[in-house]
């Protein structure tokens, strides 16, 4: 059985860091660039809500039985695969665990204009993760 709580927080995580994150989607380039801290916060916000979204996926998978995810893109694809998050979802923010990665051990190669040009394309990846997991606890709910 799923552990609703543990899910709850780590999706308030997600949404409190996406806030943070949309913030600075209203700057430019420029304004971000300008600015050191705006990088901080947003690499420290697009960290955690990955490392959330992860958090979510291994615990579904490992009490639902799905599998043993052997790496961050595995745990994306078994979520597809058993139909927790869309199948084609899956394929398009599989490449956020890649990235994760490079938060994580490349992180003096991350540029602020790569992490500016994520949070402008990629952020609503987490809203849409938050909903799939949102529609799996209802389910999970009824059964």
């Amino acid at each position: 059985m799923v552990n609703s709580e543990l899910i709850e927080d780590r999706l308030s995580q997600i949404r409190t860091s996406a806030v943070r994150l949309k913030k600075m989607q209203n700057l430019t380039l420029e304004q971000f660039l300008a600015n050191p801290d705006y990088y901080a916060i947003s690499e420290h916000h697009l960290r955690r809500a990955l490392e959330s979204m992860f958090d979510i996926g291994r615990h579904v998978i490992a009490k639902k039985g799905l599998g043993k995810p052997e790496n961050y893109c595995h745990i994306i694809e078994l979520l597809g695969q058993h139909r927790i998050i869309n199948t084609e979802f899956s394929k398009g923010i599989k490449k956020m665990a890649g990235y994760r990665n490079r938060l994580v051990h490349e992180y003096a190669n991350i540029s602020a204009e790569e992490i500016y040009n994520i949070i402008a394309t990629r952020l609503e990846d987490f809203e849409q993760f938050g909903k799939y997991i949102v529609e799996f606890l209802e389910k999970e709910e009824r059964e």
